[in-house]
């Protein structure tokens, strides 16, 4: 199976809206744990990284630049 890379500043969708409304969280920590803000309120939250790739639906914007 293909992992997918995830790093800081990702835009991911998530399969659950956040009670504001928004899908979308930008990561701000990766690692063991993320750290997710919501796009639409600022929220922060930790998540396991068992848990978030589970939850993640796809990345919508990725600042990572792949080497030639």
């Amino acid at each position: 199976m293909n992992k997918v890379q995830y790093y800081l500043n990702d835009i991911v969708e998530l399969k659950k809206p956040h009670p504001c409304g928004s899908k979308t969280w930008q990561v701000t920590r990766t690692g063991i744990d993320f750290a997710l803000r919501c796009q639409g309120c600022g929220h922060r939250i930790m998540i396991s990284r068992k848990d978030f790739e589970r939850a993640v639906k796809r990345v919508i914007s990725s600042d990572h630049q792949t080497p030639p």
